[in-house]
């Protein structure tokens, strides 16, 4: 740490009353508009001690070599597919994820996008304010009886199991990486792939992205789907062939999307033509872990998981 005290770079939005919790003496840049100005980022880090960002600062090698004094990565989030944790690693700089604070944001995202595209009703706006009455055409299915397919069976899969079951649906979902014996499985039955698709009639997805994971849910995988299916990723873009899955919506294969998140972010006016004129799809700028309270519990959690690095940084 600098003798003067720490020094902590925030590159991104965050709650900015937990800025108030780092200790006396933390030089604390709050900058947002850094994350779309590279070559000021990179110049503001050359003293930094500790760095938060959320998901849209590449914290590359870099951004690393220009940040000599680095400890400490907070992320205002769970996702670290934006951070080169070998790198981290290497340097010995701790990363913070901010684990289950917005857990609750997203399940309540899912379970609404799930009701949403399933009732179909709530897409009556414009023909009603042109003085129609498509009552006939959006009748729509309830959730209740319906089955609710997770990819992915970590955390926030779980708390979409638990309000999923209490509205009546079943609860299906495909982990490989969590042992079939694991308690967590009482809540949910545990299928194969190819099972999960062609039963779930709402599939969430819920894994990271990875190389094995990119372009996971393809044209292939898409066509298996149970007709009429809806999908919601809230998990990341390039895991779903947006293209594939336009495709399959226009077509009518599947009942419906939501889509938090995208292959390239922000989603540009260019790159979201792929999505233009389907009015079975709901399109949201990465915001789902992010409501009011989940900000607060984010940014809280961070700062103090940054404080406590940089007090025992040596």
């Amino acid at each position: 740490m600098t003798p003067e005290g720490p020094r902590v770079v925030i590159t991104e939005f965050m709650d900015e009353d937990a800025l108030s919790d780092f200790a006396p003496g933390t030089a604390v840049t709050y900058d947002p508009a850094l994350v779309d100005d590279r070559p000021r980022l990179l110049a503001s880090v050359t003293e930094a001690d500790a760095l938060i960002v959320r998901n849209r600062t590449q914290v590359d090698a870099v951004l690393l070599d220009a940040a000599p004094r680095l400890r400490a990565i907070g992320r205002l989030g769970v996702g670290l597919d934006n951070i080169d944790m070998a790198a981290c690693t290497a340097r010995e700089i701790g990363v913070f994820p901010a684990t289950g604070a917005n857990t609750l944001s997203v399940a309540e995202y899912v379970i609404t996008a799930a009701l949403a595209l399933r009732r179909t009703a709530f897409a009556a706006h414009d023909a009603m304010i042109a003085g129609e009455w498509p009552r006939n055409t959006l009748m729509g299915a309830e959730v209740s009886g319906a089955t609710m397919g997770l990819l992915g069976y970590g955390q926030i899969a779980r708390a979409v199991a638990l309000r999923a079951n209490a509205l009546g649906m079943a609860v299906v979902a495909h982990d490989p990486m969590l042992p079939a014996e694991d308690p967590a499985w009482d809540g949910a039955e545990r299928l194969g792939l190819s099972d999960l698709l062609a039963r779930a009639d709402v599939l969430s997805l819920h894994v990271p992205l990875t190389p094995e994971t990119r372009g996971m849910l393809g044209a292939e995988a898409l066509a298996t789907m149970k007709p009429g299916a809806v999908l919601v990723n809230t998990a990341r873009g390039g895991i779903v062939d947006e293209a594939a899955l336009a495709e399959a919506l226009r077509a009518g294969r599947l009942g419906g999307a939501a889509l938090d998140v995208f292959a390239v972010e922000p989603l540009t006016a260019e790159a979201a033509q792929v999505f233009a004129g389907i009015p079975t799809l709901i399109l949201t700028p990465h915001i789902a872990g992010v409501t009011l309270e989940a900000n607060t519990r984010v940014s809280t959690l961070t700062v103090a998981q940054i404080r406590k690095a940089l007090e025992q940084a040596p």
